[in-house]
C-alpha cells in the first residue's frame, strides 16, 4: 500500500523549484496558482534566497504551490491517483496540500487558505520573540516533561527520536542549558513557535475564513496530524486544519496509523527528504523515495505501479461510508438494519482501545445499504464500517 506525504516548513531550499520547471505545465500552473496566493512563487522557488523564503509568509504558499505543480506532474489525471494511493498525510503546512490531494479543497481554495495562514502565523509571530528547537535522542516522555518545566510545548513529536519543542526565546534557551538527558538540542531557523498558543491570533482570522469555504469529503483515507486519525469528513478536515495552527503536530502518531493501515511505500513529494528519514527510521522494512526533481519521476511511477491500490473509499465514495477513525475494536450502537435510516449526526458505534473510545458518527445520515463489520470486530484505521446511501431529500438539496 502506498502513502503519499507532503512536507511542512522548513522543507524548502533556495532554487529547489528550478529543475520542475522544465516539465510541461508547470510553469503556467505555478504562475496561476502565484496570481491566487498574491506573490511570484516561480521566483521565489528559483532565485530568492535562503532569508527571503525563510520568512512565514512566503514559505507557506511556496512549499504548498510546490507541491500541488509536483502532484500533477507525477499523476497528470488526478482522478486516477485516488485509484493508487492507499492513504494521504501531510506534515504542519503540509495537511492543505495533503487535503488537495484527496479532493477535500481546490487548489484555488488552498491558496487563498495557505496564503492566510502563513500571514496570520507571521504576524502573531512578530507579538513576541519566538522560535522552536530540535531534540534529538532522549527519552520522549523525559524530553515532553522537560519541555513543560520550562514551559515550552512539544509542537512536533515526530517519531524517530526526535520532538521539537517551540515558545519563547527566554524558555528554550533555558532549556537548552538543561537538556534532558542523553539528548542534543539543536535550535531551528524558523521564525515564531508555530502550533502553540503563540499562534492563537491566527487561528481565529482562519476560522473565520473556513466559514466561507465549502469543501468535499475526502476519495482517499486522510490521516490527521492532529492525532493520527482517518478522517473522512470534509468539514472536519478544514475545521482540524484551523486547529492545527495552534495544535502540536503528531506525526509520530501518523506514522503508527501508516503501519495500521499495512504501507509498503512513502512516495515524498516536494520539497522532500525530511519525511522519508523519519519513515525510515520508524517505518523499518517499508520502501521510500523523496521526489526532488523530474529525475526522480521513473523511479516514483515504478513505486506507484508496484505499491499503488485502490483505497477503500475508490469504489465506496466517502459520502456513502463510514470508516474507522483509529484501529481498536469496533462497539456498534445503532439498531438500523438494512434498508433502515440513520440520522445525521448520530452515533453508529464506538471503537475502543486500551487508552479511549472514540465515536463513528454519520454526518450526512442515510439509509443502510449493508453493515461491513459486526459488534466486537478489530478494525485498522480507514476500514469501512458501514455503507450509507444519501436520503432522498439530501440528494436534492
Amino acid at each position: 500500500m502506498l502513502v503519499v506525504v507532503a512536507p511542512g516548513q522548513g522543507s524548502q531550499t533556495p532554487g529547489f523549484l528550478g529543475p520542475w520547471l522544465e516539465v510541461d505545465g508547470v510553469r503556467e500552473r505555478l504562475e496561476w496558482l502565484s496570481a491566487v496566493a498574491g506573490m511570484d512563487l516561480v521566483a521565489h522557488g528559483t532565485t530568492s534566497d535562503a532569508e527571503t523564503i525563510r520568512d512565514t509568509a512566503v514559505a507557506q504558499p511556496l512549499i504548498v504551490g510546490a507541491g500541488l505543480v509536483s502532484l500533477l506532474a507525477l499523476f497528470p489525471h488526478p482522478a486516477a491517483g485516488f485509484a493508487r494511493i492507499g492513504a494521504g498525510a501531510g506534515h504542519s503546512v503540509g495537511e492543505i496540500t495533503a487535503a488537495v490531494g484527496a479532493g477535500v479543497l481546490t487548489a484555488e481554495q488552498a491558496m487563498v487558505l495557505v496564503r492566510e495562514r502563513g500571514r496570520g502565523m507571521a504576524a502573531a509571530s512578530a507579538v513576541t520573540p519566538t522560535g522552536m528547537s530540535a531534540v534529538l535522542g532522549g527519552d520522549a516522555d523525559a524530553v515532553v516533561a522537560k519541555a513543560a518545566e520550562h514551559g515550552l510545548t512539544p509542537a512536533n513529536q515526530n517519531g524517530a527520536g526526535q520532538i521539537v519543542v517551540a515558545g519563547t526565546l527566554e524558555q528554550l534557551a533555558a532549556f537548552a542549558a538543561d537538556p534532558p538527558e542523553g539528548s542534543r538540542v539543536r535550535p531551528l531557523e524558523v521564525a515564531g513557535a508555530f502550533h502553540t498558543t503563540h499562534m492563537a491570533p491566527a487561528v481565529s482570522t482562519l476560522a473565520g475564513y473556513a466559514r466561507a469555504i465549502t469543501t468535499r469529503d475526502p476519495r482517499l483515507p486522510l490521516i490527521s496530524n492532529a492525532d493520527g486519525r482517518v478522517v473522512h469528513d470534509g468539514r472536519e478536515v478544514l475545521s482540524r486544519l484551523v486547529r492545527q495552527v495552534s495544535s502540536p503536530v503528531r506525526w509520530d502518531l501518523c506514522m503508527a496509523a501508516m503501519a495500521d493501515l499495512g504501507v509498503t511505500a512513502v512516495l515524498e513529494i516536494p520539497p522532500a527528504g525530511t519525511l522519508v528519514g523519519l519513515a525510515k527510521r520508524a517505518l523499518p522494512g517499508v520502501q521510500t523515495l523523496a521526489l526532488k526533481t523530474p529525475d526522480d519521476l521513473p523511479a516514483a511511477w515504478a513505486m506507484i505501479e508496484e505499491h499503488g491500490r485502490p483505497a477503500h473509499l475508490d469504489s465506496l465514495p466517502t459520502w456513502r461510508l463510514l470508516v474507522a477513525p483509529i484501529k481498536g475494536t469496533f462497539r456498534r450502537s445503532s439498531t438500523a438494519a438494512d434498508g433502515e435510516d440513520i440520522a445525521a449526526e448520530s452515533a453508529v458505534g464506538t471503537v475502543e482501545t486500551l487508552r479511549e473510545s472514540i465515536a463513528v458518527t454519520a454526518p450526512h445520515g442515510g439509509t443502510v445499504v449493508e453493515w461491513l463489520v459486526e459488534d466486537g470486530d478489530p478494525v485498522a484505521p480507514g476500514q469501512p464500517i458501514v455503507r450509507l446511501h444519501p436520503i432522498a431529500q439530501d440528494v436534492s438539496a
